[in-house]
């Protein structure tokens, strides 16, 4: 008995044993398993982060690629507008170009009978039958026939529509290339309409980045051999002011890491400069020189006024490029920033906080002309008001008339002036002038001195 009691104790240890090991296991597994879930959670934490900071990244690339990304294209030519004529080959359904096989005789006709059949009337028997098949054979035949004409009527009828599908669609191509032919004409004749037309087209097919507005004005002046663009410039959004994301594991979240607001206000700087430089660029080296001598580009913004909550429109940049200068200029290896100054542009000071700028030519909004597929403002006021100038517009202005006369001009740093804002030297007449546009009592005015100066 008591020998039986000793052997089930142990049988009880042992289970107890096995249950211990068994929960030892369990938890050690299930640890495992939460330190691999932990791992592959992390993992993909990490990941999301990465790829999040992959594309702004790639954003910030097609951003730092705006001006060099057009510099790659082939200048829009009427050559390459002309409408190609696309001859597809004729493929009607399958059924109407491949006969069925003809009936054959063979598979009506019956067995002759064999010498003793015709002797125990096998004869009879399979004239009849020969009678019968012939009569199946001929009506299979004519239906055959039947259905043979119905596919060839078919053909016909679908090679008649093709014929016509086709001869509507050349007639179509050559409607289309004799207009642009017309438009050709009127182009290289030098007719506002026609390089209007042109350029908008060369216009529309630039591809900017998500985010970037394809709004834009033409105007074309004839007398001055210029083009006048209104240009709807990107939003300060389209510039991210996060530069990238970091996973934090305390909190199992993942947080942008913030661009320094001096960084994307550069950036948005730069941007600018870009659109305008890149315009330039698309509109000079898609038209002949005789044509068009210069372009003025206006960029302007659609945007909310945070302190009337109205939609405002500034003028942030405006740039009048004479061709022999622009064309003079290596794009791919300018400051963009560096290049519009030497331009002479007019750049707003802070154009993320929406300084505006008195434009060097306005559209006249009022006036419109209306031609097929396109409208094209054809009034342009190029006076300008200098009463609503600001004293930065106002510099650049007298600055500019001193360099039409002949004159070495340029603008002095604004904190470092001592009251002097521009200043003009001319070998010529021995003389220099200043001008200025501020009081000792903060009013703005505007007066001008000229003061003798030697060569050295």
């Amino acid at each position: 008995m008591a020998g039986s009691r000793s052997e089930w104790e142990r049988h009880q240890a042992a289970l107890r044993r096995e249950a211990e090991r068994q929960a030892r296991e369990a938890a050690r597994l299930a640890k495992e398993r939460e330190r691999e879930r932990q791992r592959q959670h992390l993992e993909r934490q990490q990941a999301k982060a990465e790829q999040k900071t992959a594309e702004v990244a790639k954003r910030m690339e097609g951003l730092d690629n705006v001006l060099l990304a057009a510099l790659q294209v082939r200048p829009l030519s009427f050559d390459q507008m002309r409408v190609a004529s696309s001859v597809r080959p004729f493929e009607p359904e399958r059924r109407l170009t491949t006969p069925e096989p003809a009936p054959s005789w063979a598979a009506y006709q019956p067995s002759q009978p064999s010498s003793l059949g015709k002797i125990l009337g096998g004869q009879t028997r399979y004239e009849r039958a020969l009678a019968e098949a012939r009569g199946r054979y001929d009506s299979a035949m004519a239906h055959y026939q039947q259905r043979e004409e119905q596919r060839l009527r078919g053909l016909n009828a679908a090679r008649s529509a093709y014929d016509r599908q086709m001869a509507a669609e050349q007639k179509k191509v050559a409607e289309a290339n004799a207009r642009l032919n017309q438009i050709r004409a009127d182009f290289d004749a030098g007719r506002p309409e026609a390089l209007e037309w042109f350029t908008t087209k060369a216009l529309e097919r630039s591809t900017y980045p998500k985010g970037f507005p394809k709004l834009f004005q033409v105007a074309y002046r004839p007398e001055n051999r210029d083009l006048v663009v209104e240009f709807e410039l990107p939003p300060q959004s389209v510039v991210p002011n996060v530069r990238a994301y970091k996973y934090v594991k305390s909190r199992d979240d993942i947080d942008p890491v913030p661009r320094p607001q001096t960084e994307v206000r550069q950036r948005y700087t730069k941007l600018l400069a870009c659109v305008a430089l890149r315009t330039l660029h698309e509109i000079f080296t898609s038209t002949p020189s005789d044509l068009v001598e210069a372009i003025v580009f206006n960029g302007r913004l659609n945007t909310t006024d945070q302190a009337t909550g109205k939609k405002v429109r500034p003028h942030l940049l405006s740039v009048e490029a004479e061709r022999a200068q622009f064309e003079d200029l290596v794009l791919a290896d300018v400051n963009p920033v560096a290049c519009l100054k030497r331009l002479n542009a007019l750049v707003s000071p802070n154009p993320y906080d929406l300084e505006a700028i008195e434009p060097f030519i306005t559209f006249d909004l009022k006036r419109f002309r209306f031609s097929e597929d396109m409208d094209v403002v054809s009034g342009l006021d190029s006076r300008r008001n200098l009463l609503k100038l600001s004293p930065t517009e106002f510099e650049h202005l007298v600055r500019e008339l001193f360099v039409a006369m002949g004159a070495e001009a340029w603008t002095t740093i604004p904190s470092k002036d001592g009251g002097v804002d521009a200043v003009a030297t001319s070998d010529n007449l021995f003389s220099a002038a200043s001008a200025s546009s501020r009081r000792s009592d903060g009013q703005d005015w505007w007066d001008w001195k000229p003061f003798t100066h030697s060569p050295a």
